[in-house]
C-alpha cells in the first residue's frame, strides 16, 4: 500500500494463540490506499519482528481521516458475518507516535492516543450486553474512521489501531490485544506536540481496563493507557456513524497474542 502498514499483535506474556483479527487496510478520507501496500509484522510495539519499517508513506493531511479495517475471517469480503466474531468485546483505540522516518521507525518512540471507543453501559444483566467499541466495529462491517488531529505537527508517524478483546479478560494475563501500525506522513497542521506514553509500559496486565470480567454486571469502565489527547475522537459506544466507504473491504489472516 501507499499507506504501509505493520502488522501487530502484543503481549506481556509473549503467548501466541489461534488466528484471529488484524487491522488490514487503510484509506485516507475515503479513497482506498490498499493496492499498493506493504506488510510486516513488529515485535511489542508493533508486533513481532516488527522492529524494521517497509517501503512507503501514506500521505494525509492534518485534519483529515484515515479509515482503517479489521476483520476476522481470511478471504470474507462481505459483512454477512462479524467483522470481530466470538463475543470479542472490548475498546477499540488509536494511537499515533511522531517519528523522523516511518519507514524506518521501531515503535520504540512515545506514543499519544487520538481515537477510543470503549464502553458505554446498556442497563442490562452483564457486560457483554452493554455498548463497545468492537461491537461498532461490527456494525461497519470492520471499518473505523480516525481524525488526524488539525493542529497536529507535520511530519512522519506510526499510527497504532487497536482492539482489547475482554472476553477472556477475568484473570490476569486474559484480556487479548489485536493492532496494527501504518506508516503516515502528515502534512499541513500547526504545533501540536501532546506527551506520550511508551509501548510497553503504558498497559498492565492489573489494569482495570485490562483485567476485568464482563460476563459480570459492569458499573464503570476505563480503558488504559492515556486520556485521548486534545483535538482527538472519543466515540460513545453504540453512536457511532460508519465510515461512507464500508461497502468495501479486505479481510486476512492473523495472530493474536495474549496480554
Amino acid at each position: 500500500m501507499s499507506a504501509t502498514m505493520k502488522s501487530l499483535l502484543v503481549s506481556t506474556l509473549a503467548t501466541q494463540a489461534l488466528g484471529h483479527a488484524l487491522f488490514q487496510q487503510l484509506w485516507v478520507n475515503g479513497v482506498d490506499k490498499g493496492s499498493t501496500c506493504s506488510v510486516t509484522s513488529n515485535d511489542v510495539r508493533c508486533n513481532v519482528g516488527g522492529s524494521k519499517g517497509v517501503a512507503g508513506k501514506c500521505p494525509v493531511e492534518a485534519g483529515g481521516t484515515v479509515t482503517v479495517e479489521m476483520h476476522q475471517q481470511n478471504g470474507d469480503r462481505g459483512c454477512k458475518n462479524e467483522a470481530i466474531g466470538g463475543a470479542h468485546y472490548g475498546p477499540v483505540l488509536v494511537y499515533m507516535s511522531k517519528v523522523d522516518d516511518s519507514t524506518k521507525a521501531d515503535g520504540s518512540s512515545g506514543w499519544f492516543k487520538v481515537y477510543e471507543n470503549a464502553w458505554a453501559p446498556s442497563n442490562k444483566r452483564v457486560g457483554d450486553d452493554d455498548f463497545w467499541g468492537v461491537k461498532d466495529l461490527n456494525t461497519c462491517c470492520g471499518k473505523l474512521d480516525v481524525k488526524i488531529p488539525a493542529d497536529l505537527v507535520a511530519g512522519d508517524y506510526l499510527l497504532r489501531a487497536e482492539v482489547i478483546a475482554l472476553h477472556t479478560a477475568g484473570s490476569s494475563g486474559g484480556a487479548q490485544l489485536y493492532l496494527s501500525c501504518y506508516q503516515l506522513s502528515v502534512t499541513g497542521g500547526g504545533s501540536l506536540s501532546p506527551p506520550t506514553v511508551k509501548f510497553p509500559g503504558a498497559y498492565k496486565s492489573s489494569d482495570p481496563g485490562i483485567q476485568i470480567n464482563i460476563h459480570a454486571a459492569v458499573s464503570k469502565y476505563v480503558a488504559p493507557g492515556p486520556a485521548v489527547i486534545a483535538g482527538g475522537t472519543t466515540v460513545t459506544p453504540g453512536s457511532a456513524v460508519c465510515p461512507k466507504a464500508a461497502a468495501k473491504m479486505v479481510r486476512g489472516m492473523n495472530d493474536i497474542f495474549s496480554f
